[in-house]
C-alpha cells in the first residue's frame, strides 16, 4: 500500500486523513506537514500510522504520494525548496493551479495528477474528478468515493468550475431559512425543516436511473407550488446570469 504524504493540513488534507480511516481497516502510512500544525497534531493522535514530519521536504521525501494541498497563494513560499524524486506521483488539489505550474515549483519529472476532492471524502463519499488519468491517483481515490479522470485540462476546469457552486447552494438554503424565520417560524425549527427537506433530495439524487430533469419533473405538478417558484423565480434569465458567472470563472481558471 502506497504511504501517503500531505503538504497543508487544512480543510481537505484533514478530510483525506480521515477517509482513508474511514469504516476502519487497513490505511496506509500516513505523513502530514506542519503547516496547519493544530490539525495535523490532532490527526496524528487520533490514528496510528499518521506522522507530523518536521518539515514539507521530509513529507516529500517519506511519501509515495505527495498531495499538494495548500492555498493557491501560499504556494510558492509553501514549496519553496522542495524537490519531489520522479519514481513517486504528485496530486495537486489546489483549485486554479495548472500542473505545469506546479511542476515549474517544484522542478520535478514525477508525474502530477490534478484533482477535486470535496470534504465528503471524508466518509468515502465524494466523485473525485482527475486529470491526467493515473492508475496511481484512480486507486488512491476510487475507495474514497470513487474517480472521474477526464480527457483534458480544459474539461478538468469545467468541473472545477462546476465545484464553485457549493458555498451559493449553502446560502440558497439559508436564504429559505431566514425566510421562514422571518414569517413567525422558530429559528431552529426553520433551519432542521430545511434540512430535513433537503436531505430527501440528496437521497433522491442517488437514483441515476432518472435525469436532473426527470427528477425536477417528478417533482412538479401542473400549476403546483414548486413549478410555480421554479417558473417565476428560477426564470429564464436567473439561468442566464448562473451560466454567466460559470463563464467567467472557467474564464479566469484557464488563464490560470
Amino acid at each position: 500500500m502506497n504511504s501517503v504524504g500531505i503538504i497543508g493540513v487544512g480543510e481537505i488534507g484533514r478530510a483525506i486523513v480521515d477517509g482513508l480511516h474511514h469504516g476502519g481497516g487497513e490505511a496506509p502510512e500516513v505523513f502530514l506537514s506542519p503547516r496547519g500544525a493544530r490539525t495535523a497534531a490532532e490527526l496524528s493522535e487520533r490514528y496510528a500510522g499518521v506522522q507530523v514530519c518536521p518539515g514539507n521536504q521530509a513529507v516529500a521525501d517519506r511519501a509515495d504520494i505527495v498531495v499538494i494541498a495548500v492555498r493557491r497563494q501560499d504556494r510558492h513560499e509553501a514549496l519553496d525548496g522542495v524537490t519531489v524524486a520522479s519514481g513517486k506521483i504528485v496530486i495537486n488539489v489546489m483549485a486554479g493551479v495548472a500542473n505545469d505550474d506546479l511542476r515549474a515549483t517544484l522542478g520535478t519529472e514525477a508525474p502530477i495528477v490534478r484533482a477535486i476532492p470535496l470534504p465528503a471524502i471524508r466518509e468515502r463519499r465524494s466523485l473525485t474528478a482527475t486529470y491526467p488519468a493515473h492508475p496511481v491517483a484512480e486507486a488512491f481515490f476510487e475507495p474514497l468515493g470513487g474517480v472521474l479522470p477526464v480527457a483534458d485540462e480544459r474539461a478538468f476546469d469545467v468541473l472545477s468550475a462546476v465545484t464553485g457552486t457549493l458555498t451559493s447552494h449553502y446560502w440558497y438554503l439559508a436564504t429559505l431559512t431566514s425566510w421562514a424565520a422571518g414569517h413567525g417560524i422558530a429559528a431552529p425549527d426553520a433551519d432542521r425543516y430545511v434540512r430535513s427537506l433537503f436531505q430527501e433530495v440528496g437521497r433522491a439524487l442517488g437514483d441515476r436511473t432518472r435525469t436532473l430533469e426527470q427528477l425536477a419533473a417528478d417533482h412538479e405538478t401542473p400549476k403546483g407550488n414548486n413549478e410555480r417558484i421554479r417558473t417565476t423565480w428560477f426564470t429564464p434569465a436567473n439561468a442566464a446570469g448562473l451560466t454567466q458567472a460559470l463563464d467567467g470563472l472557467l474564464a479566469d481558471l484557464g488563464r490560470s
